[in-house]
């Protein structure tokens, strides 16, 4: 007998745990007969309509597979959880007018060119946040990412975060938002984050990394960079990662221009309009809770995007606050010092 029909080679996946090409499908089939099976699935595929089929694909699936490393019980709650949240939320239907006024200070914006891999690349800048509530903030991410996936091109899931710390200050700082943002993106954008690039964050960030690490889960730190203009090796890996042309000036880039609202909001209507034509088959957003199912889930999503903060969260944030105050104070700003991630 042929040792490869024997032993099938196996694919390396971002996961811990290597499957074989072989295994794969059917692994995938497993997930997608279980979700069938809900007891509201029919409730389910008429609220999200055509985004249904787009969330029960194989690439969908297999990426929750590979986010709990090919557990097909643990990857089908986690898929159903989203399908859920995704009822609920209405993700696809949010539109540039529902979140223009958190993108007016340029705090985060899809960039107008990919990285080498072909992937979508989301700025962000923390010194222009621009609203305290944690709710208009998770929308507005939510609105990004859906647009940053909206652009990917066939073959390429994930998406590059670049994260410009210029003017960062402990103002800037919020556990609250920082953990409802992690939440989001691990449990409903499982292995869309391919990098994340965190440029010249300040020494006094420490104590806050260390407040927010523990909410990552570990293939999301591990996709984690520190990256220092000074530091002689950050040339190459940026040039690595990025046409240097046009890639922006703030990140080590040739590129000088600058974030301007009136460009991007045409942009983003222009986008708005071929996602919700390539969306028109989908059901209308008229949308009651008829279940028990649907209200217990609705109330449980709307209590963890309250935006007020427990006392817990408050006695933590104020710990690290005052530590971080520390570290500025003798540091001179906390800046030129590197972080250790």
């Amino acid at each position: 007998m042929n040792p490869q029909l024997m032993n099938p080679p196996l694919r390396k996946t971002n996961s811990n745990v290597s499957v074989s090409a072989q295994d794969q499908p059917q692994l995938i089939n497993e997930v997608r007969k279980a979700i069938e099976k809900h007891t509201s699935i029919d409730k389910i595929k008429q609220k999200l309509g055509e985004e249904y089929s787009r969330c029960v694909c194989d690439q969908s699936i297999s990426r929750y597979l590979r986010a709990r490393s090919w557990n097909v019980k643990k990857a089908e709650k986690m898929l159903e959880a989203s399908l859920i949240w995704r009822m609920n939320y209405k993700p696809e239907e949010i539109r540039w007018e529902h979140v223009a006024a958190e993108a007016e200070t340029g705090k985060l914006y899809r960039s107008s060119f990919m990285d080498k891999q072909g992937r979508s690349i989301l700025v962000m800048r923390p010194r222009c946040q621009n609203s305290k509530s944690t709710r208009a903030q998770i929308k507005y991410l939510v609105y990004c990412m859906e647009n940053a996936i909206f652009h990917l091109p066939p073959e390429q899931e994930q998406m590059v975060w670049l994260i410009d710390f210029h003017g960062f200050s402990m103002s800037n700082i919020s556990i609250k938002s920082t953990k409802e943002t992690a939440r989001i993106l691990q449990d409903h954008y499982p292995e869309r984050l391919g990098l994340a690039v965190l440029y010249n964050p300040p020494k006094f960030f420490e104590p806050f990394w260390k407040v927010v690490k523990p909410f990552l889960e570990p293939k999301t730190t591990s996709k984690v960079k520190f990256v220092y203009a000074d530091d002689p090796s950050t040339k190459t890996f940026m040039e690595n990662l990025f046409y240097i042309d046009r890639l922006e000036s703030a990140f080590g880039g040739k590129n000088e221009a600058k974030f301007n609202i009136r460009i991007y909001a045409e942009r983003m209507k222009e986008d708005d309009s071929k996602r919700f034509a390539s969306h028109k088959g989908e059901s209308s957003t008229t949308s009651t809770s008829t279940t028990l199912w649907q209200a217990s889930t609705a109330s449980e999503f709307n209590q963890t995007n309250t935006d007020s903060d427990s006392d817990g969260e408050k006695t933590k944030e104020e710990e690290m606050l005052a530590e971080a105050h520390k570290i500025a104070t003798a540091d001179g700003g906390g800046s030129g010092v590197r972080i250790e991630p």
